[in-house]
């Protein structure tokens, strides 16, 4: 409450120290000081306000259309690599290469005694006393990432749990 009452009173004592200042000066004074003080208000708002929006609208008309080229370029960008994706999904390793990546894939997945071998246009991969949920992981991944199926299969359970002895035979989803 003594916040709102003193700042009362500082502004009655402005006021009152601006009235006996304005009731001081002389008509052309006055007049001068009017004059005066609308110019300067014109003067900083242009300055202040006007000035750097048009400065800045400039600006922006100058770049829009080095961003819509942009805009334009990175627009086909995306979409030709959506188009190349794609195309590269679709295509699946075959012959040596198809052999090498099941080889590299069974080593990457902790299956590094696998023998894989070539048989016309399947790779058959052997497997003795091999963990079965590690190899049908690699399985999915290998469907997935290569897009091959299974032809042939034939597996053995060990008595130990979980482990086997495998022979598969895997083709390339294109090559049927």
């Amino acid at each position: 409450m003594k916040t709102s009452t003193s700042g009362g009173a500082f502004a009655e004592a402005l006021q009152e120290q601006w009235t006996h200042f304005w009731e001081a000066r002389t008509t052309r004074e006055k007049t001068l000081l009017t004059w005066g003080g609308a110019v300067l208000a014109i003067a900083i708002g242009y300055s202040v306000l006007w000035q750097p929006a048009a400065d800045g609208r400039a600006k922006l008309r100058e770049s829009l259309p080095a961003l819509q080229r942009e805009l334009a370029l990175m627009t086909a960008q995306a979409d030709e690599a959506r188009a190349l994706a794609g195309a590269a999904a679709s295509v699946a390793p075959g012959g040596q290469a198809l052999k090498d990546a099941l080889t590299a894939s069974l080593a990457d997945h902790g299956m590094p005694g696998a023998q894989v071998q070539l048989i016309g246009t399947s790779a058959q991969v052997q497997l003795k006393n091999a963990s079965f949920p590690l190899w049908t992981g690699w399985l999915d991944d290998v469907r997935k990432q290569f897009k091959v199926q299974v032809v042939e299969a034939h597996i053995t359970a060990l008595k130990a749990d979980g482990q086997v002895d495998l022979s598969a035979s895997l083709q390339s989803a294109n090559a049927r």
